[in-house]
């Protein structure tokens, strides 16, 4: 951890974004989605990304998630260069150190929410066991402990994104990408849902979330506002 001589320690950064810049070519034009972003998040807090509908949110979280390449600049976690990384090392590197909250949820209807929760497990193929010991405390948490046999179209979209959460974190991952976490739910779930995120955080992880709501923002500790797919200085919420 860094420090200056007469002020408070200053948080390690484990997001760092250079210079970025994103473009899609759309017909005969090119469309710049981001440009000359720059971004370093401390390790431990919550940090929002504040914008408006089209601002480049949602592009800037694919380019930390490494869902798309930049066409300019890079990004990296924990030092790694996410955006220098074949396909499967991107893969090994989100399955140990990221997880993803979806907006509308990506919960697949023909499995339970336990199932949908434990997918990531299984898909590394984990013992049975061992994912039983990692579901429970995190289903009482979250508050899903009686909901797991039920299908995602029988729940709430509350209790919806709280097992898309649980999902995000059931492989224990260092921080937490969040897309409009709240957008689809009532001001009472989203309470509940970022009360879930400050938990969260107090146990070590790193939350990152993109978001037009102001409520969502002020759960987070510091914020960046992009304006015209730039982002500004940091500022603080609390």
């Amino acid at each position: 951890m860094a420090t200056n001589e007469g002020r408070r320690p200053v948080p390690r950064a484990i997001i760092e974004v250079r210079n970025l810049r994103k473009e899609y070519p759309v017909e005969d034009e090119t469309v710049v989605a981001l440009d000359r972003v720059n971004l370093s998040i401390p390790q431990g807090q919550i940090c929002c990304i504040f914008g408006e509908s089209g601002s480049g949110k949602s592009t800037l979280l694919n380019q930390l998630a490494g869902m798309e390449k930049p066409t300019r600049g890079g990004v990296r976690i924990g030092g790694v260069p996410v955006s220098k990384l074949d396909e499967r090392e991107l893969a090994a590197f989100r399955q140990k150190h990221l997880g993803f909250v979806f907006q509308d949820f990506n919960l697949l209807d023909s499995f339970n929410l336990k199932d949908n929760i434990l997918l990531p497990l299984v898909l590394s193929r984990m013992d049975v066991n061992e994912m039983e010991r990692r579901l429970s405390p995190i289903a009482k948490m979250l508050g899903i402990e009686e909901l797991l046999t039920k299908f995602p179209y029988e729940v709430s979209g509350g209790e919806k994104q709280r097992a898309a959460v649980a999902r995000a974190i059931i492989t224990d991952p260092r921080i937490l990408l969040a897309d409009e976490p709240t957008g689809a739910l009532d001001s009472k779930s989203s309470k509940r849902l970022l009360d879930n995120f400050a938990q969260l955080n107090s146990q070590g992880k790193t939350i990152l979330m993109v978001t037009h709501s102001a409520f969502a923002a002020t759960a987070a500790s510091s914020a960046r506002y992009i304006a015209r797919r730039r982002a500004t200085p940091r500022f603080s919420t609390a």
